[in-house]
């Protein structure tokens, strides 16, 4: 097929996250002048809508019609009319009538169970339904906001731990900045590897955690998660002594089919995983799952929810929303991604990003905070500007700096890779934050800075890694 004289191309070349930015910045802007309404028997959900013929008033009715109650014969005072939601308002973008924002209301009538609780699964099935993103009605339609009330908030189970508690179980005091690391390869390795890997991580100080990659399944034949765990905590025990105290989590992964999942789960813990980790992306409702399944034990299982593939939800249902109910069903960290000069890596990055861990980090009343889990090309050339970032919004504490191939990957002066090398170089990196003396420089001259810095004061681990993770720009 000869597609270059179709004009279709320049469509496939428009810059969704262009458009995506503009909208978050509009969004944001009319959400500051009007706020949604907050309702106490009700859960408050607000579109924005792009509509092809309707008006955003119609689709309104369309969607109490077609997501609670199914009829528009409803008598006054019934259970009827306590399970019909209701449009609580509408701010269009223009005069067509069919661009901006509606506001939702959905009664809690219609969802709470009999002790008064409700999940997430309940929620994301109500407000995400077919008649807001399946009609070819709704040229474009997103998930941004939810208003839960208070009540039903405190129902929540939240985090095991959250960032206090994580530092109170692996001994890691306030004010350190706690790093994890992911084991590589990851696929194809044995319960052997593992064992190997964890040890080497083990010996470093920097780490409090350290965990399986989403490659690596828990029902392999040639290498099953119970012995993966097995190994891996026997390595961590030997290290114990040269760690001076501090435990090191260790998170197996164990995304697996939902009827596999709690056999899964109680299998590592009953072997002494204190953590565990998989992709909550695809396994919703995973979380909660975790959480419940292990609630009654004295110190349940953080649970490092990896959100691998979370872009393929966040087209319609925005980041923040997504964490929210994370947080809110228990979730221990997060990823986000983190501070860097330049083109990002990972999503999320700009008003996404700084949403994101907002939800994560700001105070609910009965729900412990989120960990935050800043991954992506993290190494000692960002290190300072995550940190400064942290401390200035008062969060430090409350991150894990995921940094895997900055510290296991740097080679020796033999050309091996050599982790010690990679966490003397964190540590030097470390110690040139701590020192104020790049306090002040902009952060896309901050690797030449310290970089400099690593040459004028004989850091040779921190020159070696600068030079093998930024070639030709450190030499």
């Amino acid at each position: 097929m000869n597609i270059t004289g179709t004009g279709a191309l320049s469509l496939l070349w428009h810059d969704l996250d262009a458009r995506e930015e503009a909208l978050r910045r509009i969004v944001a802007g009319v959400l500051a002048e009007r706020p949604p309404p907050r309702i106490d028997d009700h859960i408050v959900a607000t579109y924005f809508f792009a509509l092809r013929t309707t008006t955003l008033d119609h689709l309104g009715k369309e969607i109490v019609y077609h997501s609670t109650s199914g009829t528009k014969d409803i008598p006054p005072g019934s259970l009827l009319e306590r399970c019909t939601g209701k449009c609580a308002g509408t701010v269009p973008f223009d005069d067509t009538n069919r661009l901006g924002l509606i506001h939702m209301a959905y009664p809690l009538a219609m969802l709470l169970q009999p002790d008064g609780h409700l999940t997430s699964t309940d929620i994301l099935h109500t407000i995400c339904g077919a008649i807001v993103f399946d009609v070819h009605e709704s040229q474009d339609a997103r998930l941004v906001h939810l208003e839960i009330p208070p009540a039903a908030l405190r129902t929540f189970p939240g985090p095991a731990h959250g960032p206090e508690g994580v530092r109170k179980i692996t001994g890691f005091p306030s004010g350190e900045p706690a790093f994890g690391t992911i084991l590589k390869p990851t696929a194809g390795i044995t319960p052997d590897d593992v064992e190997r890997l964890v040890g080497e991580a083990a010996l470093c100080p920097l780490f409090l955690f350290v965990k399986e990659d989403e490659n690596l399944y828990p029902h392999l034949e040639y290498s099953p998660v119970s012995e993966r765990v097995d190994r891996a905590l026997a390595a961590i025990a030997r290290a114990r002594e040269a760690r001076g105290g501090r435990g090191l989590l260790f998170a197996p992964h164990i995304t697996c089919a939902p009827h596999e999942m709690r056999d899964t789960i109680h299998e590592v813990t009953d072997r002494g995983a204190r953590a565990v980790m998989f992709s909550e992306s695809f396994a919703t409702g995973a979380v909660r799952l975790v959480r419940e399944a292990t609630r009654g034990m004295t110190v349940p299982p953080a649970i490092y929810g990896h959100n691998a593939g979370i872009g393929v939800r966040t087209r319609a249902i925005w980041r923040e929303v997504l964490d929210l109910l994370a947080r809110l069903d228990g979730i221990d960290f997060r990823q986000t991604a983190p501070v860097k000069p330049g083109k990002p890596f990972l999503r999320p990055y700009g008003d996404e990003w700084e949403a994101s861990e907002e939800v994560l980090s700001r105070k609910i009343d009965g729900i412990r905070p989120t960990m935050i889990a800043r991954a992506g090309a993290l190494d000692q050339g960002n290190i300072g500007l995550n940190l400064a970032d942290a401390e200035r919004r008062g969060i430090a504490d409350g991150v894990l700096f995921l940094s895997g191939s900055a510290i296991n990957s740097i080679k020796n002066s033999q050309g091996k890779a050599d982790p010690k090398v990679g966490a003397a170089a964190m540590m030097q990196a470390l110690s040139v934050h701590r020192s104020g003396r790049l306090r002040d420089v902009p952060i896309d001259e901050h690797l030449a800075a310290i970089a400099d810095v690593a040459r004028k004061e004989s850091m040779a681990e921190l020159t070696a890694a600068l030079q093998q993770r930024y070639p030709g720009r450190v030499t």
